[in-house]
């Protein structure tokens, strides 16, 4: 089935695991190149080859986005190797979480570094080429999903607040593939729509 994700360059930080390595496997298999960013390299050359091997396109960059000239590189990376970038999805993010009052300073620094400053890198390395192209489509993921089930838990550090948030992703977490989906249906809109939000969350789970 021709979609517009079809022929597509996607650019993905974080896809060593959970959303990212989900989001890589499906837009994969509707016939996107995936140009894959992780600091965990071992892994993503290894996705890369289980793409290629299924019949898709893929490179693996080592890429820590708290570090912006690692971004730059896998950027250049995408452009030097297939002409453009049509999606950047700014994935990697931790999320150490612990009572205020603990006052766990390192950790918050760590997010803001991650989940902050390396979006903005993200924006910042391939905005040029998007303008150059007069065309692009970036994707930040937030916060705001719910409970999906990877490995984004094991960055939280307070060993109480891992096990009661571990304990209650077991209990109501979806499937990482379901981020995928909903990435897929904001790429796959034709170029007149604009997807500007979208949030979801398990059925299971109260706000």
């Amino acid at each position: 089935m021709s979609t517009h994700i079809d022929g597509k360059i996607i650019v993905l930080t974080g896809a060593s695991s959970g959303l990212g390595e989900a989001a890589a496997r499906h837009l994969s298999s509707l016939g996107a190149t995936i140009v894959l960013g992780a600091r965990r390299i071992d892994r993503i050359r290894a996705l890369a080859k289980e793409l290629i091997a299924a019949g898709g396109k893929a490179i693996a960059v080592a890429t820590d986005v708290t570090h912006f000239e690692q971004v730059q590189r896998l950027v250049d990376t995408a452009v030097q190797t297939y002409g453009r970038v049509d999606v950047l999805i700014n994935n990697a993010g931790v999320m150490p979480q612990s009572p205020l009052d603990r006052r766990k300073i390192d950790d918050w620094n760590r997010a803001i570094d991650v989940n902050i400053k390396g979006v903005l890198y993200g924006i910042g390395a391939v905005l040029p080429t998007m303008q150059a192209q007069r065309s692009g489509h970036i994707i930040n993921v937030s916060s705001s999903p719910g409970a999906v089930d990877t490995e984004l838990t094991d960055s939280i550090t307070e060993a109480d607040v891992a096990d009661a948030t571990k304990k209650f992703y077991a209990e109501v977490a979806v499937p990482a593939d379901s981020f995928a989906r909903a990435v897929a249906f904001a790429i796959e809109q034709p170029a007149d729509i604009d997807i500007n939000e979208i949030l979801y969350r398990p059925t299971r789970q109260e706000y």
